[in-house]
């Protein structure tokens, strides 16, 4: 979101609107790629695990191999999610003049 202030131009005296930026660059979680990417992939993680058994009707991926790949899923979408995070600028006020 961007705001629009008026200011002085201390040249020439005239009036100039100035945009600046109030919120943080980056999106929200649930619209980007890697969030969807990651819901797919859990998943795919949670019916592979479902799906394989052998004849003998026992499984060959286990829940407790699937819920290992879900939390490595997970640790990976929050460093994604973070990296993200860290390159985007915090929300600006009036009083904050560090750009």
């Amino acid at each position: 979101m961007t705001s629009y202030k008026p200011e002085t131009n201390a040249t020439t005296g005239n009036r100039v609107s100035v945009t600046r930026s109030t919120y943080s660059e980056t999106k929200s979680s649930w619209i980007t790629t890697e969030f969807w990417a990651y819901i797919g992939a859990v998943a795919a993680v949670a019916i592979a695990a479902l799906l394989t058994d052998n004849d003998d009707g026992e499984s060959t991926f286990g829940a407790e191999r699937a819920l290992l790949y879900i939390s490595l899923l997970t640790i990976g979408y929050m460093i994604s999610r973070g990296l993200a995070k860290a390159g985007s600028r915090e929300p600006h006020d009036e009083h904050n003049h560090n750009h």
